[in-house]
């Protein structure tokens, strides 16, 4: 069991190094698995966080003018928090709830950093696709403005567009996905994060593609479920399953964001 040290408010995970593991395609299925297992070990905890953590941001993005820049810029030390906790549910410990403040207390300054260059990096794709698709989808995404019924009519995106987003916002999406946990965990700088999750993910595109696969599937069925009980009017149980669905659900895909770190970075005194 690896040493967690607990100080009041402080949660502190320091690995500084580490090997980028290549891992089987397989092991992408077997992540939301793993979630749902480590889901079932404190599953009122977690559910606890997740919610904690979406009315903190729902009150955060509240804040007039600033609420969605706040909103992107601490995502990543909420995300380190929930890391924080899948952690040491992983380790058979119990979590206090104040876990879910504890990705502030390291190398804040480049969690900060990473949700600035989100940000920017967010808006340059944004302004790229604006040059062929007039703007559209910057003004829906990123200024939030309502459209007409006309635009409504006409929302269809082209495949050159869908094709061009997918390019601007995968490298994005690779970049992210483990750069917090990196910069909190290993004490890295924002770019050294972005920079090593991107090699990660890259290294490892078989194990992610099954694991998009997995979830796509399950939210497939989720959704073919829900549709198939509101056009039979059984209206209690589509709200009860979708219940269910949300208090599950997201928690296990925290848990499974975990597992892939576990997975892809060994420590030093891993037995890989």
């Amino acid at each position: 069991m690896h040493p967690i040290r607990m100080f009041s408010l402080r949660i502190d995970f320091a690995y500084p190094l580490m090997q980028v593991l290549i891992l089987p395609a397989k092991r992408g299925l077997q992540w939301l698995v793993e979630g749902l297992a480590i889901f079932r070990l404190k599953p009122m905890l977690l559910i606890f966080l997740v919610l904690g953590y979406g009315l903190t941001m729902i009150i955060i993005s509240a804040i007039p003018y600033l609420g969605q820049l706040l909103w992107f810029i601490l995502v990543p030390a909420f995300s380190v928090s929930l890391m924080n906790a899948c952690r040491i549910i992983d380790e058979r410990q119990t979590p206090p709830p104040q876990v879910l403040f504890s990705g502030f207390h390291r190398n804040l300054q480049a969690l900060l950093m990473l949700g600035v260059v989100c940000i920017l990096a967010g808006l340059a794709a944004f302004g790229i696709l604006s040059l062929f698709d007039g703007g559209l989808l910057f003004r829906l995404f990123v200024l939030g403005e309502g459209l007409g019924a006309a635009e409504q009519a006409d929302l269809a995106i082209p495949v050159g567009v869908r094709l061009l987003l997918i390019v601007l916002f995968l490298p994005i999406f690779m970049a992210f996905w483990f750069a917090p946990v990196l910069a909190a965990w290993h004490d890295m700088s924002a770019g050294k994060a972005l920079f090593f999750s991107l090699v990660a993910w890259a290294r490892n595109w078989r194990a992610f593609l099954m694991y998009i696969v997995a979830v796509s599937v399950c939210t497939f069925t989720m959704q073919l479920i829900a549709a198939m009980l509101r056009v039979s009017g059984a209206n209690l149980l589509l709200t009860v399953f979708s219940l269910v669905v949300s208090l599950v659900f997201m928690p296990t895909i925290y848990a499974s964001f975990y597992v892939s770190y576990r997975d892809v970075f060994a420590r030093p005194d891993d037995d890989i």
